[in-house]
């Protein structure tokens, strides 16, 4: 691989605007690096990303150093309302089964990021990056020239050239496809439904007190699960930002419960064609049928779903985590490490990734590190600790869902 020097300032191309990728551009842009992130959405408003993230230790430390103070601010005031509530699991009847403890080393900080909105989290990565964001761009293909760069190209017809080019475009990654078409995600044969309450009609609805400002689930003895996060802004948005960043464009947001309804495939009894097609409203409705004879202070809420921001996805994870030939090519987050969402392991992986990617592409920028070796020193750590956050997010998984008796979890 060519080694860029002192005098031949970096150039970093990102395939992917989800938020490592983005995370990752925000931290080059504070240190002087030149980079472009191409992003297929038509806008930010161009995919439904979910509701509420949980941010690790790591996840946060990865944030903050990647961010400017101002958007640090903003992300902090933005953040879940901090509570000692915990995680606790029921069964439909209301009964409890377990709650899990956990060690946290940042304790009660009163500016602790423990959990964010996350269209509200891709606003802040946004801000301050219009000039490095190409929405509308699709990646096709790539290749590389004779020197060593490599060459991105998009179904719009146009294409960049860059010293390196990061993978960032999650888990069904073109980039991988083109380079590595053996590597795909297993699925887990878990159907999940994301979607919205509002916090008040839940309340209203007759949400039990115990269940209201904790991460709570309902497991069920017939395999139909649900789990309910609370997102409890500290500040409403715009008003954080005409204080912190007037220019992040963010938007308000009632409070509300992120709900994840999880069923195995072989407890749907529903083909995949037939569950990927429906509708937002027909998936509140099967959550509703599926949950009729739940205790009453449960099935009430249901129906205050929001179809609108309601979708169904297929868990994968990708075992083994394997590193990427070398090159100027190099994935990051879901391209190399599908998980399940829970616990929101993998967003914060993909943050710590780009954490680690920051500092190293910033080395070679600078002309203290050369590429081809800060990349496999990154590519070293992240198998290693992608596996133990994939691994991590499966056994989150196991509480809510019966993946440890699955073959397809096995593995």
């Amino acid at each position: 691989m060519t080694v860029p020097t002192s005098r031949s300032p970096l150039r970093v191309l990102v395939i992917g605007g989800g938020i490592g990728g983005l995370c990752l551009a925000q931290g080059l842009r504070q240190a002087g690096v030149d980079v472009q992130v191409y992003e297929r959405d038509g806008s930010a408003e161009g995919r439904r990303q979910g509701y509420r993230l949980r941010i690790s230790p790591e996840g946060e430390r990865g944030l903050l150093a990647c961010l400017p103070p101002g958007l640090r601010e903003l992300l902090s005031a933005t953040a879940n309302t901090r509570d000692d509530s915990g995680l606790v699991a029921y069964d439909e009847h209301l009964v409890e089964q377990w709650a899990p403890s956990f060690e946290d080393p940042r304790a009660d900080a009163p500016d602790k990021i423990d959990a964010v909105d996350r269209v509200t989290l891709r606003r802040i990565l946004l801000a301050g990056l219009a000039d490095v964001v190409r929405f509308g761009r699709t990646f096709e293909r790539l290749e590389r020239t004779a020197d060593g760069r490599v060459v991105a190209h998009f179904e719009d017809g146009s294409s960049a050239e860059g010293d390196v080019l990061i993978a960032a475009d999650g888990s069904n990654s073109r980039v991988r496809e083109q380079l590595r078409p053996w590597d795909r995600p297993t699925d887990l044969g878990i159907r999940t439904v994301f979607s919205r309450i509002p916090r008040a009609a839940a309340v209203a609805a007759g949400l039990p007190a115990a269940l209201q400002d904790r991460f709570s689930y309902v497991i069920g003895t017939d395999g139909h699960h649900l789990g309910l996060m609370p997102m409890t802004f500290r500040e409403q948005p715009s008003r954080a930002a005409a204080r912190l960043w007037p220019d992040a464009g963010l938007t308000d947001s009632e409070d509300y419960y992120m709900s994840v309804f999880n069923v195995h495939r072989e407890d749907l009894g529903i083909d995949d064609d037939a569950f990927f097609a429906l509708s937002g409203e027909e998936l509140c409705a099967l959550v509703v049928e599926r949950t009729a004879h739940w205790h009453p202070d449960l099935r009430g809420i249901f129906g205050h779903a929001l179809p609108g921001t309601t979708f169904a996805v297929a868990l994968r994870a990708t075992r083994p985590v394997q590193a990427w030939e070398p090159g100027p090519v190099v994935p990051l987050g879901d391209a190399a490490h599908t998980m399940p969402p829970s616990g929101g392991v993998g967003a914060n992986t993909a943050i710590r990734d780009a954490e680690a990617l920051t500092g190293l592409l910033t080395a070679v920028d600078r002309g203290e590190r050369e590429l081809g070796e800060a990349m496999a020193e990154y590519q070293k750590a992240m198998v290693e600790y992608a596996t133990e956050g994939v691994e991590m997010s499966l056994r989150i998984a196991q509480w809510s869902i019966r993946t440890a008796t699955s073959a397809e979890a096995a593995g």
